[in-house]
């Protein structure tokens, strides 16, 4: 496996270079390249690497600029002392960001990450970097309501749950306030993130925070307390108990 290693700081490059060869002592370490210019450079008469370590301040400016000159198809891990640039850094094929001074055992995991990673595809290195572009979902952090004639805007950890009533939404914050959501249940569990909120049956879609136990009932079935504590009994199926057991152990 080749690693490119890109850090303007020399004594930072050596201790890098003697970790990964620590890890594996058959790994290439291409670099170390100190600037932008030269990085682009050996980007465009090389071969891509199989895996990128780099700095994100380089001699002549941010790391970041390589990628508007060439196509970076290489994963990435970023090493750098701030962690300002951390959200731009992970638009790319960033695996990991590790911030300086390194701990070798903060670097292991990151190239453990890699190889597990790897191993999910056809031995591509091109694969592997289109999924870690891949667009990820955003899920809402906001839910518009109503309450009365007004429209008001309720954020993702202030709700309870969801249910359904004569075929209108309901929206129960965690201080017990009801308000009427425009959307059906089944709308609403696409739009929220599925490790924090579930779909208890046909009409509770609960959060994760508000649900304080549950216990067996007849034929398998769960009942779930809710809190705050609705007028209906909350059941889920035998078919989804099994399920709702490892959300809520996740």
């Amino acid at each position: 496996m080749t690693i490119l290693i890109i850090e303007d700081e020399k004594p930072a490059a050596e201790k890098l270079i003697q970790s990964v060869k620590r890890f594996n002592p058959e790994y290439r370490i291409e670099g170390p390249l100190a600037s932008v210019r030269e990085s682009i450079r050996w980007l465009k008469a090389h071969e891509p690497p199989d895996l990128i370590l780099l700095d994100i301040q380089l001699s002549d400016g941010l790391s970041l600029d390589i990628f508007k000159s060439v196509n970076v198809e290489s994963p990435l891990i970023f090493t750098t002392a701030f962690d300002e640039y951390l959200l731009e850094a992970f638009e790319f094929n960033s695996i990991d960001y590790l911030l300086k001074p390194i701990k070798e055992e903060k670097l292991e995991n990151a190239l453990s990450k890699y190889l597990k990673l790897k191993k999910h595809f056809t031995s591509n290195i091109t694969s592997l970097a289109q999924y870690l572009n891949e667009p990820k979902k955003q899920y809402k952090s906001r839910i518009v309501v109503r309450k009365g004639i007004d429209y008001l805007s309720v954020g993702i950890d202030s709700i309870a749950y969801f249910y359904t009533e004569h075929k209108i939404t309901f929206l129960i914050d965690k201080e017990g306030k009801r308000y009427i959501v425009d959307k059906p249940l089944s709308e609403l569990e696409a739009d929220l993130d599925p490790a924090q909120f579930y779909r208890l049956n046909r009409k509770f879609l609960a959060s994760i925070s508000s649900v304080q136990k549950f216990s067996s009932k007849e034929k398998g079935k769960l009942k779930v307390e809710l809190s705050p504590l609705p007028n209906d009994e909350v059941i889920v199926s035998q078919e989804n108990a099994g399920e709702f057991k490892q959300w809520v152990g996740k």
